[in-house]
């Protein structure tokens, strides 16, 4: 090979084939543009780490083998065919990007996609076989398809997935195999996956916190999937996608945690806006959109800078300057990309899917299975891309038509769920998980970014509790004396003159420093109470999902009582003791926030919900459970002065 020519000899060599096809007269149109297409696909290739193949010749300067370059693919451009008319729709969108389902199974069962029971699973002879998925595979590349998407369910868990890769590899003129994945099984398959020619990764995460992994995805492996993404950087795959699905009062309070990680790791941390599927309980409150989440991020770094996009890309890519890695955003909902949409599906049982959102599918695999020819495939494929919709207009009148959803709310401290021996805080596990990975430097920021938390769960040794520590001990329980002026009102102030329900006007009040603390106490009674002391619950942690029911009850709040502010929450906690001489869970919920109205109503529902979600976690054990004293402990700051029960 000459010295500083491509590092794939293949690319050179394309250029060589160009001209000689050209200059031979050799005129042949479908063939020559087929061979085209491939040859500017082949001069664009670049290796897993994203860097550009072709490489200067000595003593060229970059700029001019950047020119030389461009010269010769608009060369090719300009004399090759148009775009296949079958992958074409009525709208002029050419459609080059596939993603292939390989599976209906999935090795988790996060909220947002699937329901906790799962999913009817199609039989196993209708689905599309090896063989099956190649053919059409290879169909779809020789009419222009550049890039491929393996996807599922899960893909990973197909135990032909990388022979499947290895065969796709093979296609000439497919540019890049991709796969999304989950990544509990990426860290042991990858290795395998890239020597069969993986070039893109994108991987599910949706929370840093593993105990709300837990109860996102119902299911453990919060530690394999970030094993997943450390062997992914390890073996060079640059940027590294890591799609986080944005919901509220779920886990919108990480986006700058997430956004941190990109500081130290080649990281694309891609925030998508929450959409509905089947099954996933979707309504517009829950959702996120682009533009909050853009503030939320620019608050924190204001130097945010954009980079330039593609033009089919369904991502807006942002970049925080020194930061190794980048963030995006996919504007599924609030800023839709149907106009240069490109991509088209088939599902696992061999439907092609020219919408995410449609419901028309036209079958592939009876057709193949019926011995239909090459030809007679892609007149039943151009039927189905013809009839794409402009956009998927139903699902944006939904949306649209709804009122938007409330302001993004501050960030809760992490977990202070307790425990009769202290383990490691949430942010040193972190730092040890990534410092055994072997990731230079990689979260140690975790340290920095994600707080302190204390992973405890206590028992009925409260004589253990340090003085110093958060866990509630004897003496917090106890009735407080009142203190300051009891001011109060002899008028309901949600009633105005004619007796109607009204909202108060708070727009002229001064903001202050308010905190409220309340309390519930659920009574489980001695079945009940050992399986939770002991962790045996066929559902899970109860405590850890308590906890976390009560934190996200108080971001809700307001879209719970109907009268009740919106209040920007700068701190939330939620404590829960057990008091095994009441066989009972004691919870304590504490509320903080700077604004012009108190936060008691937030203390009072975090603690409900968290004492009625302990009811949830426990009701197939007994009935007999009681939930009760459901109270203010107290609060402070306001015009009416400072309450403490007594």
């Amino acid at each position: 090979m000459t010295p500083g020519a491509s590092s794939r000899p293949v690319c050179s060599r394309s250029r060589l084939w160009a001209a000689a096809l050209l200059g031979s007269g050799f005129m042949a149109a479908q063939p020559l543009s087929r061979m085209l297409r491939w040859l500017l696909r082949s001069s664009a290739r670049s290796c897993s780490s994203g860097a550009p193949v072709t490489q200067p010749r000595p003593g060229e300067s970059a700029r001019a083998a950047s020119e030389e370059l461009s010269r010769r693919r608009q060369f090719l451009r300009e004399h090759a065919a148009p775009f296949s008319a079958f992958l074409t729709d009525s709208f002029g969108r050419q459609h080059s990007y596939l993603r292939i389902s390989l599976t209906e199974k999935c090795n988790l069962r996060c909220q947002y996609c699937m329901p906790e029971e799962g999913v009817p699973l199609t039989p196993k002879a209708n689905l599309l076989t090896t063989e099956e998925i190649l053919t059409l595979a290879r169909l779809f590349v020789k009419e222009g398809i550049d890039k491929i998407r393996l996807t599922g369910g899960e893909p990973l868990i197909r135990p032909d997935v990388v022979d499947i890769v290895a065969q796709l590899q093979r296609l000439e003129g497919l540019r890049t195999i991709g796969v999304t994945t989950n990544g509990i099984n990426l860290a042991r398959l990858l290795p395998q996956l890239r020597k069969a020619g993986l070039s893109a990764i994108n991987i599910s995460l949706d929370t840093l916190v593993p105990a709300k992994f837990e109860f996102i995805v119902r299911r453990k492996g919060f530690h394999k999937v970030m094993e997943g993404i450390h062997k992914a950087i390890e073996l060079g795959y640059n940027p590294v996608k890591v799609n986080c699905v944005v919901m509220r009062g779920l886990n919108e309070d990480e986006l700058l945690d997430f956004a941190a990680l990109t500081e130290g790791l080649p990281l694309d941390v891609r925030f998508i806006e929450y959409m509905p599927f089947d099954g996933n309980k979707w309504n517009f409150k829950k959702m996120v959109s682009y533009k909050e989440m853009l503030d939320t991020i620019r608050q924190q770094w204001p130097e945010l800078e954009k980079l330039p996009e593609e033009e089919s890309s369904t991502a807006k890519a942002f970049k925080i300057p020194g930061f190794q890695g980048q963030i995006s955003f996919i504007t599924s909902m609030s800023e839709h990309f149907c106009g240069t949409c490109n991509r088209l599906r088939i599902t696992a049982d061999g439907n092609l899917k020219v919408c995410l959102f449609g419901n028309s599918e036209v079958s592939l695999r009876d057709h193949l299975r019926a011995g239909a020819s090459e030809q007679e495939l892609l007149r039943i494929i151009g039927a189905a891309v013809g009839r794409k919709k402009r956009q998927h207009a139903e699902l944006f009148l939904m949306f649209h038509d709804s009122p938007p959803a409330n302001p993004s709310i501050a960030s809760w401290d992490p977990l202070h769920v307790q425990d009769l021996r202290p383990r490691m805080s949430f942010s040193s596990q972190m730092v040890t998980l990534w410092k055994g990975c072997r990731v230079p430097q990689a979260l140690l920021l975790a340290q920095q970014w994600l707080g302190s938390g204390c992973f405890q769960r206590h028992y009925t040794s409260r004589a253990d509790s340090d003085a110093n520590s958060k866990c509630l001990s004897p003496g917090s329980w106890a009735p407080a004396a009142p203190s300051g002026p009891q001011l109060t009102s002899e008028q309901l102030t949600h009633v105005d003159s004619e007796g109607r329900a009204a909202m108060v006007d708070v727009g002229r009040k001064p903001d202050t420093e308010r905190v409220a603390v309340a309390s519930a106490v659920v009574c489980l009674g001695p079945v009940a109470f050992k399986l939770v002391q002991q962790n045996q619950l066929k559902k899970g942690d109860a405590l850890v999902v308590a906890q976390l029911a009560g934190i996200q009850a108080a971001k809700v709040t307001s879209q719970l009582i109907p009268l009740c502010h919106h209040v920007a929450l700068s701190h939330v906690q939620v404590q829960l003791e057990l008091d095994s001489t009441r066989h009972a869970v004691r919870i304590q919920a504490s509320c903080r926030a700077r604004g012009p109205t108190g936060v008691e109503m937030e203390a009072l529902t975090s603690a409900a919900v968290a004492a009625l979600t302990l009811y949830d976690m426990c009701k197939a054990v007994s009935r007999d459970i009681v939930l009760e004293e459901i109270k203010l402990i107290s609060k402070t700051g306001g015009q009416r002065g400072d309450f403490h029960r007594a």
